[in-house]
Protein backbone atom coordinates (compact mmCIF):
# COMPACT_ATOMS: atom_id res chain seq x y z
CA UNK A 1 0.00 0.00 0.00
CA UNK A 2 1.07 3.31 -0.90
CA UNK A 3 0.83 5.85 1.93
CA UNK A 4 1.94 9.00 0.01
CA UNK A 5 -0.79 11.11 -0.66
CA UNK A 6 -2.21 11.95 -4.51
CA UNK A 7 -2.47 15.38 -5.63
CA UNK A 8 -6.28 15.31 -4.53
CA UNK A 9 -5.28 14.25 -1.13
CA UNK A 10 -2.94 16.52 -0.50
CA UNK A 11 -5.00 19.23 -1.74
CA UNK A 12 -7.48 18.16 0.51
CA UNK A 13 -5.33 17.99 3.71
CA UNK A 14 -4.45 21.59 3.04
CA UNK A 15 -7.83 22.26 3.55
CA UNK A 16 -8.28 20.73 6.73
CA UNK A 17 -5.04 21.84 8.30
CA UNK A 18 -6.59 25.86 7.26
CA UNK A 19 -9.97 24.97 8.86
CA UNK A 20 -7.94 23.93 12.01
CA UNK A 21 -6.01 26.87 11.79
CA UNK A 22 -8.25 29.59 11.12
CA UNK A 23 -10.57 28.04 13.66
CA UNK A 24 -8.54 26.53 16.47
CA UNK A 25 -8.23 29.84 18.48
CA UNK A 26 -9.10 31.12 22.02
CA UNK A 27 -10.97 28.48 24.46
CA UNK A 28 -11.41 26.21 21.62
CA UNK A 29 -7.31 25.86 21.77
CA UNK A 30 -6.71 26.20 25.53
CA UNK A 31 -8.81 22.61 25.46
CA UNK A 32 -7.02 21.03 23.71
CA UNK A 33 -6.95 17.30 23.06
CA UNK A 34 -8.61 17.19 26.85
CA UNK A 35 -11.84 14.65 27.28
CA UNK A 36 -12.83 11.91 25.17
CA UNK A 37 -16.08 9.62 24.12
CA UNK A 38 -16.56 8.85 27.93
CA UNK A 39 -15.22 12.14 29.10
CA UNK A 40 -17.46 15.63 30.51
CA UNK A 41 -14.22 17.52 30.48
CA UNK A 42 -14.42 21.20 28.95
CA UNK A 43 -18.02 19.62 27.49
CA UNK A 44 -19.47 23.41 26.98
CA UNK A 45 -16.64 24.57 25.01
CA UNK A 46 -16.67 20.88 23.18
CA UNK A 47 -20.43 21.63 22.45
CA UNK A 48 -19.61 24.57 20.94
CA UNK A 49 -16.73 23.37 19.07
CA UNK A 50 -18.99 20.32 17.62
CA UNK A 51 -21.19 23.11 16.21
CA UNK A 52 -18.29 24.95 14.23
CA UNK A 53 -17.41 21.50 13.16
CA UNK A 54 -20.99 20.49 11.49
CA UNK A 55 -21.57 23.80 10.16
CA UNK A 56 -18.83 23.43 7.53
CA UNK A 57 -19.70 19.84 7.30
CA UNK A 58 -16.74 18.23 9.03
CA UNK A 59 -18.96 16.11 10.89
CA UNK A 60 -20.66 13.85 8.71
CA UNK A 61 -18.02 13.77 6.38
CA UNK A 62 -18.72 10.47 4.42
CA UNK A 63 -22.27 10.75 4.67
CA UNK A 64 -24.11 11.19 1.26
CA UNK A 65 -24.67 14.74 -0.08
CA UNK A 66 -28.16 14.39 0.62
CA UNK A 67 -28.03 14.15 4.00
CA UNK A 68 -25.45 17.26 4.29
CA UNK A 69 -22.47 15.03 3.86
CA UNK A 70 -19.70 15.51 1.72
CA UNK A 71 -19.00 11.47 0.38
CA UNK A 72 -15.92 12.14 1.15
CA UNK A 73 -13.92 8.61 0.30
CA UNK A 74 -12.27 7.04 3.48
CA UNK A 75 -8.77 8.56 2.31
CA UNK A 76 -10.35 12.12 3.02
CA UNK A 77 -11.54 10.50 6.41
CA UNK A 78 -8.46 9.23 7.58
CA UNK A 79 -6.83 12.41 6.51
CA UNK A 80 -9.29 14.37 8.49
CA UNK A 81 -8.64 12.21 11.19
CA UNK A 82 -4.35 12.30 11.20
CA UNK A 83 -4.52 16.42 11.35
CA UNK A 84 -7.26 16.72 13.61
CA UNK A 85 -5.81 15.01 15.89
CA UNK A 86 -1.77 16.31 15.10
CA UNK A 87 -3.77 20.26 15.82
CA UNK A 88 -4.71 18.72 19.28
CA UNK A 89 -8.37 19.97 18.26
CA UNK A 90 -10.88 19.37 21.18
CA UNK A 91 -12.17 15.27 21.82
CA UNK A 92 -14.92 15.12 20.66
CA UNK A 93 -18.53 14.72 21.17
CA UNK A 94 -20.75 13.20 18.83
CA UNK A 95 -18.70 9.88 19.27
CA UNK A 96 -22.03 8.01 19.45
CA UNK A 97 -24.25 9.68 17.01
CA UNK A 98 -21.74 10.51 14.13
CA UNK A 99 -19.39 7.43 14.77
CA UNK A 100 -21.55 4.74 15.80
CA UNK A 101 -25.56 5.49 15.23
CA UNK A 102 -25.46 7.48 12.17
CA UNK A 103 -23.18 4.79 10.15
CA UNK A 104 -25.64 2.18 11.62
CA UNK A 105 -28.67 4.27 10.07
CA UNK A 106 -27.64 4.96 6.42
CA UNK A 107 -26.47 1.25 6.20
CA UNK A 108 -30.17 -0.24 7.89
CA UNK A 109 -31.91 2.97 8.32
CA UNK A 110 -35.52 3.95 6.33
CA UNK A 111 -35.62 7.26 4.55
CA UNK A 112 -37.92 8.64 7.20
CA UNK A 113 -35.17 8.08 9.87
CA UNK A 114 -32.50 9.70 8.16
CA UNK A 115 -33.99 12.59 7.03
CA UNK A 116 -35.53 13.20 10.78
CA UNK A 117 -32.39 12.20 12.57
CA UNK A 118 -28.64 13.15 10.20
CA UNK A 119 -29.30 16.52 10.27
CA UNK A 120 -29.40 16.95 13.86
CA UNK A 121 -26.63 15.14 14.85
CA UNK A 122 -24.72 17.00 12.26
CA UNK A 123 -26.04 20.17 13.85
CA UNK A 124 -24.75 19.53 17.31
CA UNK A 125 -28.60 19.71 18.66
CA UNK A 126 -28.70 16.64 19.52
CA UNK A 127 -26.79 13.66 21.26
CA UNK A 128 -27.01 9.94 21.71
CA UNK A 129 -26.29 7.64 23.75
CA UNK A 130 -26.36 3.87 23.52
CA UNK A 131 -28.34 1.34 25.61
CA UNK A 132 -26.74 -2.21 25.02
CA UNK A 133 -25.18 -3.63 27.94
CA UNK A 134 -27.85 -4.68 31.11
CA UNK A 135 -26.94 -6.28 34.63
CA UNK A 136 -27.00 -9.82 32.90
CA UNK A 137 -26.26 -9.17 29.50
CA UNK A 138 -23.00 -7.30 29.12
CA UNK A 139 -20.58 -9.36 26.93
CA UNK A 140 -23.48 -11.70 26.29
CA UNK A 141 -25.99 -9.25 24.17
CA UNK A 142 -28.23 -12.04 23.49
CA UNK A 143 -29.34 -12.32 26.73
CA UNK A 144 -31.26 -9.21 26.96
CA UNK A 145 -34.34 -8.81 28.84
CA UNK A 146 -35.54 -5.04 28.50
CA UNK A 147 -38.55 -5.83 26.66
CA UNK A 148 -40.57 -3.59 23.96
CA UNK A 149 -44.43 -4.56 23.40
CA UNK A 150 -46.54 -2.60 20.84
CA UNK A 151 -49.20 -0.37 21.96
CA UNK A 152 -51.10 0.48 19.32
CA UNK A 153 -48.79 3.34 17.40
CA UNK A 154 -46.23 3.27 20.25
CA UNK A 155 -43.55 0.64 21.63
CA UNK A 156 -43.63 0.38 25.35
CA UNK A 157 -40.23 0.10 27.13
CA UNK A 158 -39.61 -1.91 30.24
CA UNK A 159 -35.91 -2.56 31.49
CA UNK A 160 -32.85 -1.70 32.60
CA UNK A 161 -29.27 -0.74 31.06
CA UNK A 162 -25.93 0.25 32.72
CA UNK A 163 -22.68 1.56 31.48
CA UNK A 164 -24.56 4.03 29.46
CA UNK A 165 -21.83 6.52 28.91
CA UNK A 166 -23.23 10.01 28.65
CA UNK A 167 -27.01 9.34 29.27
CA UNK A 168 -27.41 11.98 31.38
CA UNK A 169 -26.49 14.32 28.54
CA UNK A 170 -28.09 12.69 25.71
CA UNK A 171 -31.66 13.55 23.79
CA UNK A 172 -31.75 9.98 22.02
CA UNK A 173 -30.80 6.44 22.91
CA UNK A 174 -30.35 3.51 20.41
CA UNK A 175 -31.38 0.43 22.54
CA UNK A 176 -31.51 -3.20 21.71
CA UNK A 177 -34.79 -4.52 22.99
CA UNK A 178 -36.53 -7.71 23.09
CA UNK A 179 -39.73 -8.03 21.16
CA UNK A 180 -40.35 -11.27 20.94
CA UNK A 181 -39.74 -14.01 23.88
CA UNK A 182 -40.70 -17.09 22.29
CA UNK A 183 -37.58 -17.12 19.88
CA UNK A 184 -34.49 -17.97 20.19
CA UNK A 185 -32.26 -15.26 21.67
CA UNK A 186 -30.67 -14.00 18.75
CA UNK A 187 -33.82 -13.71 16.95
CA UNK A 188 -36.29 -11.74 19.24
CA UNK A 189 -34.35 -8.45 19.62
CA UNK A 190 -34.91 -5.17 18.02
CA UNK A 191 -33.09 -1.95 17.47
CA UNK A 192 -35.15 1.06 18.83
CA UNK A 193 -34.41 4.82 18.93
CA UNK A 194 -35.76 5.87 22.63
CA UNK A 195 -36.08 9.71 23.76
CA UNK A 196 -34.26 9.96 26.42
CA UNK A 197 -36.22 13.39 28.16
CA UNK A 198 -39.42 11.95 28.94
CA UNK A 199 -41.86 10.26 32.26
CA UNK A 200 -40.72 6.79 32.05
CA UNK A 201 -37.07 7.02 32.06
CA UNK A 202 -34.80 7.54 34.98
CA UNK A 203 -31.29 8.24 34.54
CA UNK A 204 -29.27 7.60 37.79
CA UNK A 205 -25.45 8.20 37.31
CA UNK A 206 -22.47 5.75 38.13
CA UNK A 207 -19.53 7.71 39.82
CA UNK A 208 -16.10 5.93 39.06
CA UNK A 209 -12.95 5.91 41.22
CA UNK A 210 -11.77 8.42 38.56
CA UNK A 211 -13.97 10.99 40.25
CA UNK A 212 -16.04 11.20 37.39
CA UNK A 213 -19.68 10.12 36.68
CA UNK A 214 -19.79 9.49 32.78
CA UNK A 215 -21.49 6.29 33.03
CA UNK A 216 -24.83 5.96 33.97
CA UNK A 217 -28.01 3.08 35.07
CA UNK A 218 -31.10 3.91 32.95
CA UNK A 219 -33.84 2.33 33.91
CA UNK A 220 -36.93 2.00 31.22
CA UNK A 221 -40.43 2.22 33.24
CA UNK A 222 -43.47 2.23 30.41
CA UNK A 223 -41.28 4.46 28.35
CA UNK A 224 -42.90 5.32 25.13
CA UNK A 225 -41.52 5.50 21.37
CA UNK A 226 -43.52 5.63 17.92
CA UNK A 227 -43.85 2.46 16.26
CA UNK A 228 -41.58 3.58 13.56
CA UNK A 229 -38.59 3.91 15.65
CA UNK A 230 -37.19 0.90 14.73
CA UNK A 231 -34.30 0.09 12.50
CA UNK A 232 -34.43 -2.11 10.19
CA UNK A 233 -36.94 -4.76 10.50
CA UNK A 234 -38.76 -5.90 14.05
CA UNK A 235 -36.96 -8.58 15.53
CA UNK A 236 -33.87 -8.64 13.62
CA UNK A 237 -32.05 -6.01 15.79
CA UNK A 238 -29.00 -8.46 16.29
CA UNK A 239 -27.89 -7.74 12.49
CA UNK A 240 -28.04 -4.03 13.21
CA UNK A 241 -26.93 -4.10 16.64
CA UNK A 242 -23.43 -6.04 15.31
CA UNK A 243 -22.95 -3.54 12.76
CA UNK A 244 -22.65 -0.83 15.39
CA UNK A 245 -20.30 -3.01 17.18
CA UNK A 246 -18.13 -3.01 14.27
CA UNK A 247 -18.29 0.61 13.88
CA UNK A 248 -17.10 1.12 17.42
CA UNK A 249 -14.32 -1.79 17.26
CA UNK A 250 -12.70 -0.50 13.98
CA UNK A 251 -12.89 2.91 12.11
CA UNK A 252 -14.94 4.80 15.11
CA UNK A 253 -10.76 4.61 17.12
CA UNK A 254 -9.03 5.19 13.89
CA UNK A 255 -8.19 8.80 15.19
CA UNK A 256 -7.58 7.57 18.42
CA UNK A 257 -4.89 6.00 17.66
CA UNK A 258 -2.86 9.27 16.66
CA UNK A 259 -4.15 10.37 20.25
CA UNK A 260 -2.38 7.21 21.79
CA UNK A 261 0.75 7.91 19.53
CA UNK A 262 0.84 11.47 21.11
CA UNK A 263 0.20 9.57 24.57
CA UNK A 264 3.45 7.75 23.84
CA UNK A 265 4.95 11.09 22.97
CA UNK A 266 4.92 12.36 26.05
CA UNK A 267 5.36 9.51 28.16
CA UNK A 268 8.88 9.22 26.58
CA UNK A 269 9.57 12.61 27.25
CA UNK A 270 8.45 12.52 31.17
CA UNK A 271 10.44 9.46 31.07
CA UNK A 272 13.90 11.33 29.85
CA UNK A 273 12.91 14.19 31.86
CA UNK A 274 12.99 11.97 35.13
CA UNK A 275 15.02 9.75 34.46
CA UNK A 276 13.09 6.90 34.41
CA UNK A 277 14.23 5.88 30.55
CA UNK A 278 18.10 5.22 32.59
CA UNK A 279 16.92 1.92 33.04
CA UNK A 280 17.45 -0.81 30.70
CA UNK A 281 13.35 -2.39 31.43
CA UNK A 282 11.29 0.82 31.17
CA UNK A 283 13.12 1.47 28.13
CA UNK A 284 11.55 -1.89 26.17
CA UNK A 285 8.57 -1.33 27.22
CA UNK A 286 8.80 1.71 25.72
CA UNK A 287 10.15 0.91 22.59
CA UNK A 288 7.55 -2.19 22.51
CA UNK A 289 4.75 0.43 23.07
CA UNK A 290 6.36 2.60 20.30
CA UNK A 291 6.10 -1.02 17.95
CA UNK A 292 2.54 -1.35 19.12
CA UNK A 293 0.97 1.95 18.39
CA UNK A 294 2.51 1.43 14.91
CA UNK A 295 0.93 -1.81 14.81
CA UNK A 296 -2.50 -0.50 15.26
CA UNK A 297 -2.19 1.62 12.79
CA UNK A 298 -1.16 -0.96 9.77
CA UNK A 299 -4.19 -3.05 11.50
CA UNK A 300 -6.35 0.22 11.17
CA UNK A 301 -5.54 0.60 7.72
CA UNK A 302 -6.49 -2.87 6.93
CA UNK A 303 -10.10 -2.73 8.03
CA UNK A 304 -10.27 0.32 6.18
CA UNK A 305 -9.67 -1.82 3.22
CA UNK A 306 -12.16 -4.62 4.25
CA UNK A 307 -14.82 -1.88 5.11
CA UNK A 308 -14.85 -0.52 1.44
CA UNK A 309 -14.91 -4.05 -0.15
CA UNK A 310 -18.14 -5.17 2.33
CA UNK A 311 -19.85 -2.08 3.63
CA UNK A 312 -20.22 -3.00 6.71
CA UNK A 313 -16.80 -3.63 9.09
CA UNK A 314 -16.38 -7.91 9.85
CA UNK A 315 -15.40 -10.07 13.16
CA UNK A 316 -11.52 -8.57 11.71
CA UNK A 317 -12.86 -5.31 13.82
CA UNK A 318 -12.51 -7.81 16.85
CA UNK A 319 -8.53 -8.00 16.14
CA UNK A 320 -8.10 -4.04 16.39
CA UNK A 321 -10.62 -4.03 19.55
CA UNK A 322 -8.56 -6.52 21.64
CA UNK A 323 -5.13 -5.49 20.23
CA UNK A 324 -5.43 -1.31 21.09
CA UNK A 325 -7.52 -2.25 24.66
CA UNK A 326 -4.67 -4.45 25.52
CA UNK A 327 -2.10 -1.74 24.51
CA UNK A 328 -3.38 0.90 26.28
CA UNK A 329 -4.68 -1.09 29.33
CA UNK A 330 -0.41 -1.85 29.16
CA UNK A 331 0.42 1.78 28.45
CA UNK A 332 -1.03 2.87 31.26
CA UNK A 333 0.87 0.71 33.79
CA UNK A 334 3.96 1.62 32.49
CA UNK A 335 3.01 5.00 32.96
CA UNK A 336 2.98 4.43 36.66
CA UNK A 337 6.23 3.10 36.67
CA UNK A 338 7.57 6.02 34.51
CA UNK A 339 5.82 7.57 37.38
CA UNK A 340 7.40 5.85 40.25
CA UNK A 341 6.69 7.11 43.85
CA UNK A 342 4.79 10.37 42.36
CA UNK A 343 1.93 7.48 41.00
CA UNK A 344 0.35 7.27 44.29
CA UNK A 345 0.19 10.66 44.94
CA UNK A 346 -3.02 12.34 44.12
CA UNK A 347 -4.25 16.24 44.96
CA UNK A 348 -6.74 16.19 47.85
CA UNK A 349 -7.12 13.22 48.98
CA UNK A 350 -9.84 13.55 51.77
CA UNK A 351 -12.31 10.59 51.03
CA UNK A 352 -13.65 10.24 47.32
CA UNK A 353 -12.55 14.20 47.02
CA UNK A 354 -9.21 14.10 45.23
CA UNK A 355 -8.14 14.91 41.46
CA UNK A 356 -6.08 12.48 39.37
CA UNK A 357 -3.03 13.52 36.89
CA UNK A 358 -3.58 12.89 33.25
CA UNK A 359 -1.22 9.91 34.03
CA UNK A 360 -3.33 8.55 36.89
CA UNK A 361 -6.59 9.18 34.91
CA UNK A 362 -5.04 7.23 31.87
CA UNK A 363 -4.14 4.32 33.93
CA UNK A 364 -7.54 4.16 35.93
CA UNK A 365 -9.73 4.37 33.06
CA UNK A 366 -7.81 1.61 30.83
CA UNK A 367 -8.61 -0.76 33.06
CA UNK A 368 -12.45 -0.84 31.58
CA UNK A 369 -11.41 -0.40 27.64
CA UNK A 370 -10.80 -4.33 27.81
CA UNK A 371 -14.26 -4.97 28.84
CA UNK A 372 -16.33 -2.41 26.82
CA UNK A 373 -17.44 -2.24 23.31
CA UNK A 374 -16.61 -5.65 23.90
CA UNK A 375 -14.79 -7.90 26.34
CA UNK A 376 -11.66 -9.30 25.48
CA UNK A 377 -12.68 -12.80 26.09
CA UNK A 378 -15.76 -12.43 23.71
CA UNK A 379 -13.04 -10.50 21.12
CA UNK A 380 -10.92 -14.03 21.46
CA UNK A 381 -13.69 -16.08 20.79
CA UNK A 382 -15.29 -14.38 17.91
CA UNK A 383 -11.63 -14.07 16.49
CA UNK A 384 -11.01 -17.62 17.01
CA UNK A 385 -14.46 -18.63 15.61
CA UNK A 386 -15.28 -16.52 12.52
CA UNK A 387 -11.47 -15.50 11.88
CA UNK A 388 -10.00 -18.71 12.58
CA UNK A 389 -12.59 -21.63 11.54
CA UNK A 390 -12.21 -23.27 15.05
CA UNK A 391 -14.93 -25.07 16.99
CA UNK A 392 -17.55 -23.22 18.96
CA UNK A 393 -16.99 -22.90 22.45
CA UNK A 394 -19.11 -25.86 24.27
CA UNK A 395 -21.78 -24.05 25.84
Amino acid sequence: MDFRDTPDEASFRDEVRTWLGEHLVGEFAEIGGRGGPADESGWDVRVEWEKLLGRDRWIGLGWPEEYGGREAGFNEQVIFNEEYAKANAPARVSFFGEGLFAPTLIAYGSEEQKQRFLPKIQAAEEFWCQGYSEPNAGSDLSNVQTRAVLDGDEWVINGQKVWTTLAHSAQWCFAIVRTDPDVPPHKGLSYVLVPMDQPGVDIRPLKQMTGTAEFNEVFFDDARTPVDLVVGDVNDGWKVAMATLGFERGTAFLSQQLGFQRELSELIQLAQKNGAVDEAAIRQRLADAYVGVQIMKYNGMRMLTSLVKKGVLGPEASVGKLFWSSWHRALGELAMDVLGAESQIVVGGHGSDYELNELQRTFMFSRSETIYAGSSEIQKNIIGERVLGLPREPR
